[in-house]
């Protein structure tokens, strides 16, 4: 087979490659998400919720993860009543 013969297989199979791949989420179905996230953000906003980054050791949010499991809340209520409790007290 001659070189340019192998050049041009390889340019089959990578426009085949191509082809086959899945779009990603940002340009397909998933491409909406963002609008949601933003809309979240606002109505987060005017219920006075600001958004708290925190590192916390992994056994401990299993806890908190189960707890949330166990009272069927989500991780924001919980993690929120959890420091009320320990402020307050």
């Amino acid at each position: 087979m001659k070189r340019t013969d192998l050049e041009k297989l390889k340019g089959v199979s990578i426009t085949d490659r191509m082809n086959q791949a899945v779009t990603p989420g940002r340009f397909g179905k998933d491409a909406a998400m963002a609008l949601n996230r933003r809309e979240q953000r606002k109505l987060d906003q005017a219920q006075g919720l600001v958004p708290f980054a925190v590192k916390l050791n992994a056994d401990l949010i299993k806890q908190i993860q189960a707890l949330a499991a166990e009272r069927n809340a989500g991780l924001n209520e919980i993690v929120a009543e959890l420091l009320k409790k320990g402020l307050s007290g």
